[in-house]
């Protein structure tokens, strides 16, 4: 009688010399239910990898800007030139903190907004608004009085280039203003509650930059 051969069965010792086969290679990740991997979370989102690559081409910019007016300074035979009316240092030292203070405040309300705390986050984005609003305000008085003892953007290189410094720098200031009052609204109606932060982080990010940048064009122009 012949042995019943069970078609079933996989044979193992015809290819293998007795061992069974090595398993197939691991595709890697491990997330999907074949093993296969899942979806890869971007390390950085959109608008914050945007943000940053903005932020590169304006210190680009900048770097331009103060490289020109070092150039134009160390080609004067005298720096303030004569008769020229002083920058006014100690109020705009003042100011200098009033602006840092900004920063502080803002980041503050980020990291109260990332916990969820609306109410808090609300307040100290309000303040480090109300802050930059000072800020510029500050720099529009200190302007006013400038042009009132004669210095102008035809006042030389001295007054080109502290125009074209501070008031580039001024107009920085007031597109970061008109964000961080865009993101403030939006973060009293709850639009980050749900962890969707992207916006939220890269308005801050641009924030602490142009903040960042003034004590440079502090030093530069009013103290050396």
């Amino acid at each position: 009688m012949s042995p019943v051969i069970d078609a079933t069965r996989r044979p193992t010792r015809a290819h293998t010399n007795g061992h069974l086969p090595p398993p197939p290679p691991r595709t890697g990740g491990g997330g999907g239910p074949d093993g296969e991997p899942g979806p890869r979370r971007a390390a950085f989102d959109n608008a914050v990898l945007a943000t940053m690559f903005f932020i590169g081409a304006e210190v680009m910019f900048f770097a331009g800007l103060i490289s020109s007016f070092w150039i134009l300074r160390l080609a004067a035979p005298v720096w303030p030139p004569p008769l020229q009316p002083r920058l006014p240092v100690g109020l705009t030292g003042l100011n200098t903190l009033v602006l840092l203070a900004s920063s502080v405040a803002v980041a503050a309300g980020l990291r109260a907004l990332l916990r969820g705390e609306r109410p808090a986050g609300v307040r100290r984005l309000r303040a480090g608004a109300a802050l930059g609003a000072v800020f510029l305000v500050v720099q529009g008085f200190e302007w006013a009085r400038l042009l009132h003892f004669g210095l102008t953007v035809q006042s030389g290189a001295y007054g080109a280039t502290f125009y074209t410094l501070i008031g580039a720098h001024a107009l920085h200031v007031v597109g970061a203003l008109v964000w961080l009052g865009v993101t403030l609204a939006l973060a009293a109606r709850g639009r980050y509650a749900d962890g969707r932060s992207a916006g939220l982080r890269a308005c801050a990010m641009y924030w602490h930059f142009v903040v960042a940048l003034w004590p440079a064009l502090y030093v530069s122009v009013y103290l050396l």
